[in-house]
């Protein structure tokens, strides 16, 4: 059993509840954890799902999904895109600005996470708490490689870093980017058969369920993967999709 507990627009003035395309976005995402763990195909519990899955690859079928509410032929065919009482299409010019906004300043979001995987994990393998450096220092050490803007003198964003200290991402922080080059590079297959192409799209999505969203945890994730694209990973498709190449 699989459920998913979400918040959505709630209704307004006698109007429907009508989800932003943002709301459409985590809704897809969190439908790839719930079909992960639906398909799998392994019977021992433990590896079964979304259990056991390394933390490499726990976003991998959650931000493969995001991928299809930029795809026109999944938006459109399935209705989504329409307004709610005249049923007019989503004008293709309004479509192409969302699609436009995704890779607003996509450069700098990436090296800012970039920057959190690199100080998360320097604090959590190398740093010494006993020595000479404060973990402020190590900041604006990291800053002068990865930040365009460094961080003012006085910042002390470390103390409002949840994540690696009370969010389960310790020394793990790296997994949000590294996820991102497994699903973008994962949906490069689809892109490569041909979205339009609907009998290669069905084959390549059964090759797709039988391995990364059939196998959970039963095999290491870059053996997964490796069994859906036939190689390892590569960050090509994250760089084109982030028009960043």
């Amino acid at each position: 059993v699989a459920y998913l507990t979400c918040n959505g627009s709630p209704p307004v003035d006698g109007k429907p509840s009508l989800m932003t395309f943002d709301e459409v976005t985590t809704l897809f995402h969190e439908t790839g954890h719930g079909l992960q763990h639906m398909l799998t195909k392994v019977a021992h519990a433990p590896a079964a799902g979304i259990s056991g899955v390394e933390w490499d690859a726990v976003e991998l079928p959650s931000q493969f999904m995001e991928n299809w509410c930029y795809d026109p032929a999944t938006v459109y065919d399935a209705g989504m895109a329409k307004h709610y009482e005249t049923g007019e299409p989503l004008p293709r010019d309004l479509f192409g600005k969302l699609c436009e906004q995704r890779t607003f300043q996509a450069g700098m979001g990436m090296i800012r996470q970039l920057m959190f995987g690199a100080l998360d994990m320097r604090l959590h393998h190398t740093y010494d708490p006993r020595g000479e450096q404060t973990p402020f220092e190590l900041q604006h050490e990291l800053a002068e490689r990865y930040a365009v803007l460094p961080p003012l003198p006085d910042d002390r964003f470390l103390c409002s870093f949840g994540h690696i200290f009370a969010g389960g991402y310790s020394a793990g922080y790296y997994s949000y980017k590294w996820a991102e080059v497994l699903s973008a590079d994962g949906f490069a297959a689809f892109e490569e058969a041909g979205l339009e192409d609907e009998s290669a799209i069905v084959a390549l999505g059964r090759r797709y369920a039988e391995t990364v969203m059939g196998l959970g945890g039963s095999l290491p994730a870059a053996a997964v993967f490796k069994l859906f694209r036939g190689r390892a990973p590569t960050a090509d498709a994250l760089l084109r999709h982030s028009d960043l190449a």
